[in-house]
């Protein structure tokens, strides 16, 4: 096994370092914050850097780049930004789209605008008040009309970004509601169509990427706007989950590091009783069982992305990851916050903020529950066949 990051790897790492030095600095992140979006300017220099491009494919106007460079991409500017933006985000919903089966003039018109706003031209609808993790609840509906067209009637909620991009891409069942039905597709619906309306969601944490509900009432859809096969939108939103998952993931360590950095230097700046707490057994202790949190998340990941960049399955691996490594960053954000006290607790440090942020992350992307269903049952056919 060679852990070594290549000349380009160490290369990207220090450029990322750089940029985040520039663009998003502590100051730079509490002003996105409060304003609840990404700065233009972080936006637009991502672009220009080139970072915003990696893992798209080149023939769209990409680079192309291997999976555990693009979870390297993810990690680092997490860990030097502190926080999970919404660069990644981003390029998901671009890769995605061109996985989703999408017309080669759906893509260009899509990459075109992304190469001039840094952004996707789409949020995506897909959870409903009734149907999270148990998808098939799911009542969103298009039905096909005489003319050929297809209404649209339903809710979606926690749609990211779904009040800033100027499309929604919503999966919703064909012509039937009921569970037993299992065919959905896709569709790129336009944010300001005739029947489609928003409410703002306020998220406790990650307040750059901005959470909305979705009401459509009888929007009108044509064939155009249908993304991939008829009754393939779920099995196109499947496709990319274990990538997501694991980006995630590289997130999730990035700015649990960064906890780790500033608590682990704040232990021999505090003094009590007459010494630094970093000589107190039990900051030792949390010390210690953060690093090892850390440590088993990032072998999990880098190994989980290497499997995958070799075409070999990750069906358990990304499930394991997730679910061992989203509450093992959030831990280490806790036991920072501990670690500060009191300080922790207000927002003179950023610990508080990465702790509720990460918190965010043991839902996102599949919950921690579900990582469990996804897994368990395919250990025990894994272990059976033995």
């Amino acid at each position: 096994m060679d852990f070594s990051f290549t000349d380009e790897q160490e290369l990207l790492v220090e450029s990322i370092e750089e940029f985040c030095e520039r663009y998003a600095g502590e100051d730079e992140i509490k002003e996105m914050y409060e304003n609840r979006r990404m700065s233009e300017e972080l936006t637009s220099a991502w672009m220009e850097s080139g970072f915003g491009l990696m893992g798209i494919p080149e023939e769209y106007g990409g680079i192309d780049t291997d999976l555990v460079t693009l979870g390297l991409l993810t990690e680092e500017f997490a860990h030097h930004s502190g926080a999970p933006l919404c660069t990644l985000n981003n390029t998901l919903a671009m890769r995605d789209f061109i996985d989703f089966g999408a017309t080669p003039e759906q893509i260009s018109d899509a990459m075109q605008d992304y190469l001039e706003t840094g952004q996707p031209i789409f949020s995506l609808g897909f959870s409903e008040p009734g149907a999270g993790s148990d998808n098939q609840a799911m009542t969103c509906v298009t039905r096909k009309q005489e003319d050929g067209t297809y209404l649209l009637n339903g809710q979606k909620t926690w749609v990211t970004q779904g009040e800033v991009f100027p499309n929604v891409l919503v999966i919703a069942k064909d012509e039937d509601p009921a569970r037993e039905n299992k065919s959905m597709s896709m569709w790129i619906v336009p944010k300001d169509a005739p029947g489609l309306s928003t409410a703002p969601l306020h998220k406790i944490g990650q307040k750059v990427a901005a959470f909305c509900e979705m009401y459509f009432d009888g929007v009108v859809l044509t064939e155009d706007m249908r993304i991939g096969k008829p009754g393939e939108g779920f099995l196109n939103l499947m496709k990319n989950f274990e990538t997501e998952r694991c980006l995630i993931v590289a997130q999730c360590i990035g700015v649990a590091q960064a906890a780790m950095d500033d608590a682990a230097a704040y232990v021999s700046e505090r003094t009590t009783f007459g010494k630094p707490i970093a000589n107190y057994q039990l900051i030792q202790l949390k010390l210690t069982e953060m690093e090892i949190a850390l440590q088993n998340s990032r072998n999990m990941l880098y190994k989980c992305l290497w499997k995958m960049d070799n075409g070999q399955s990750v069906r358990i691996d990304s499930a394991l990851l997730k679910y061992y490594a989203g509450k093992a960053c959030t831990m280490v954000a806790s036991e920072a916050l501990q670690i500060f006290g009191g300080l922790g607790y207000t927002d003179e440090t950023r610990v508080g903020r990465m702790w509720v942020d990460l918190r965010g992350m043991q839902i996102a992307g599949g919950t921690d529950e579900i990582m469990v269903y996804i897994a368990g049952r395919q250990l025990s056919k894994k272990y059976a066949q033995r």
